[in-house]
């Protein structure tokens, strides 16, 4: 079990440094790729989940994200007992994530002076706030992300599934170019949960009330209660005996923008 969960730590890790390092490329003053764009973001996003699965995927199945780790062990994919382990590599792979993107453009966040847009290198928001339509967008990016990796899983061999982690990405990127303008598209408690506690500005965005994070427990609850009701609906089914590689997939971007931020300038809009 150590070994999986160390794999998840460096999977969940590399996919939230790339994912979110290209995020703060986008937003950060000073940046040689500020104002890149939405589809920059997407983009790598994808090829950052690519490489968390290379990653991690031949060690623990590369989940990556705690709503494929609950639809994997409700299909009998891996036993409930190793399902905290996995949360916790994940959890922690993010944070450590949040972290080493801090660390990298360190120069950068003191030239910024918007703090929305520091905050949204961590964290996602939505581009008009509305919890429950917020909430219905997270479920059904959710839904889609795992309904179409159990359809990988099924091809087996044959199909899609022996390309290993590139169907994934190509899934990640669609599901962030189609679904991810409402809200950033989280579609991973740990990917949106895990830099939210290592982001540095929370405190000063609290004080100054530009934070989001108290009303965004909608971006990491529904993953989970959307994960759960795939597995009871899904007519698909993984094989027991291994976990589908490549499921970490279901995070890409921190887009989500203050209104404020938006209006500023259209190139950064809803990223």
């Amino acid at each position: 079990m150590v070994e999986k969960f160390l794999a998840e730590v460096l999977g969940t890790g590399t996919l939230i440094l790339l994912g979110d390092g290209v995020v703060a490329g986008v937003l950060l003053a000073k940046s040689k790729g500020q104002n890149s764009g939405w589809i920059v973001i997407t983009m790598a996003w994808g090829l950052a989940v690519f490489c968390g699965v290379v990653v991690a995927g031949p060690v623990s199945g590369a989940h990556l994200n705690p709503a494929v780790t609950l639809a994997v062990a409700m299909n009998g994919g891996i036993p409930w007992s190793e399902v905290p382990v996995y949360w916790a590599g994940e959890l922690l792979g993010a944070f450590i994530g949040g972290v080493l993107v801090f660390l990298h453009y360190y120069p950068h966040w003191a030239v910024t002076e918007d703090a929305d847009l520091k905050l949204a290198v961590f964290s996602t928001g939505p581009a008009i706030r509305s919890t429950m339509w917020n909430f219905v967008s997270e479920v059904i990016g959710t839904f889609v992300l795992v309904f179409v990796i159990f359809a990988f899983a099924n091809n087996g061999k044959a199909g899609l599934a022996a390309l290993g982690a590139l169907p994934v990405a190509l899934l990640v990127i669609v599901i962030g170019l189609s679904l991810g303008g409402t809200t950033g598209y989280a579609i991973n408690p740990a990917r949106d949960l895990g830099p939210r506690i290592s982001c540095p500005f929370r405190a000063s965005a609290t004080l100054t009330g530009r934070t989001r994070g108290s009303r965004s427990s909608g971006r990491w609850l529904a993953p989970l209660l959307r994960s759960s009701s795939t597995r009871l609906r899904s007519p698909i089914s993984w094989p027991r005996s291994s976990a589908p590689r490549g499921s970490g997939a279901a995070s890409p971007t921190r887009k989500g923008f203050h209104s404020r931020s938006v209006e500023r300038s259209r190139t950064w809009r809803n990223t």
